[in-house]
């Protein structure tokens, strides 16, 4: 069953790339029990080390979030940010934030209102430089608490939508989640694993490039989310995968071909084990998989992803029995994962 306070947590934490620092504290709190040996790399990734007598295992789930940076404070207050990952420019219209200045300030995404648009301006997709944060606060105090290069996160809590969670940040706290909770349920196994928290994937997948390439894996295993197009008027072919279907099993994104091998691997285990799943092919983006295959001389690589919908914008959303199912597949592919290898 789903630890709500947990999730609930971890996607609540800030941790725009390059500033993890709390959310890492969140997630070291909660693997470091279930560890041997722990440690932080020169850039910020957290690492849980759990003894085995076999080939080397790493997990990997990124702790970022999409997020901005202050770039300029306007004489009148308002700050001017530039975006750390992509968003949806037309779900930002007067969403909360918080600016991490010398205070945490609530702040608002703000634009012209819609009666002083133009017919033109009215009928164009929204950019992102059309947005600033108030804060509302006069322009000599927000100097005194805001520079540039301070960040700007979402602020929106976890609730319950009818059977499903819905959240800022589930990408990528329930991969994260899925993470520790594999972790915590792991039986008898014979790899040496690694599970690794990893910095900076919304910028370009910096963390797990740094983290696979100081532990040199044989074998990996990436936990993010994936798309769940499967609204009104999109068609079944078009549906990378389904909320609700169980626990996604990468087979191709634009960064990643996973080995035959390990998708196969993962459709027994899921199958003998009794745990719900769908195969998915997304054919734009990627993850840290690409990653964890190309680290040092190549490692056998897959993901296995969390349907979630709305991705990159304002709330995002997905089936808790989802996560059950990533938990559980997760645990049983590390149990099992040294057949890969040799």
């Amino acid at each position: 069953m789903v630890n709500f306070d947990l999730l609930a947590e971890l996607c609540r934490t800030p941790g725009a790339p390059g500033h993890e620092e709390a959310i890492r504290r969140v997630v070291a709190r909660e693997l470091a029990p279930l560890a041997d040996e722990t440690s932080t790399d020169p850039l910020g990734n957290f690492v849980a080390r759990k003894a085995g007598p076999g080939p080397r295992l790493m997990l990997c789930a990124h702790m970022d979030e999409i997020a901005f940076m202050v770039q300029h404070i306007e004489d009148s207050g308002f700050l001017r940010v530039l975006p750390l990952g992509g968003f949806d420019a037309k779900t930002l219209t007067a969403q909360r934030v918080i600016v991490h200045g010398r205070d945490d300030l609530l702040g608002v995404m703000g634009t012209t209102a819609v009666h002083l648009m133009s017919d033109e301006d009215r009928k164009r997709a929204p950019k992102l430089e059309d947005f600033y944060v108030d804060v509302g606060l006069p322009a000599e105090r927000v100097r005194e608490l805001v520079r540039p290069g301070d960040v700007v996160t979402r602020e929106r809590e976890l609730s319950r939508l009818g059977d499903l969670v819905t959240s800022k940040s589930l990408d990528n706290r329930a991969g994260l989640y899925v993470m520790i909770e594999a972790m915590r349920a792991l039986e008898a196994h014979d790899c040496e694993i690694f599970a690794v928290a990893a910095v900076q994937e919304e910028v370009g997948l910096r963390g797990a490039r740094v983290a696979a390439a100081r532990i040199r894996p044989d074998v990996a295993l990436a936990m993010d989310i994936t798309l769940a197009n499967d609204g009104p008027g999109t068609q079944p072919h078009q549906q990378v995968s389904v909320v609700g279907g169980g626990a996604a099993i990468k087979v191709y994104d634009t960064s990643v071909i996973v080995p035959t091998a390990v998708v196969e691997h993962l459709l027994e285990v899921a199958a003998a084990r009794g745990i719900r799943h769908q195969l998915e092919i997304m054919p734009r983006g990627g993850t840290d998989t690409r990653e964890l295959q190309l680290s040092g001389d190549g490692a056998i690589a897959g993901c296995v992803s969390i349907p979630t919908r709305y991705v990159h914008q304002s709330v995002e959303t997905l089936h808790p029995d989802d996560l059950d199912a990533s938990v559980a597949l997760v645990a049983a592919f590390c149990e099992t994962a040294q057949a890969l290898v040799g």
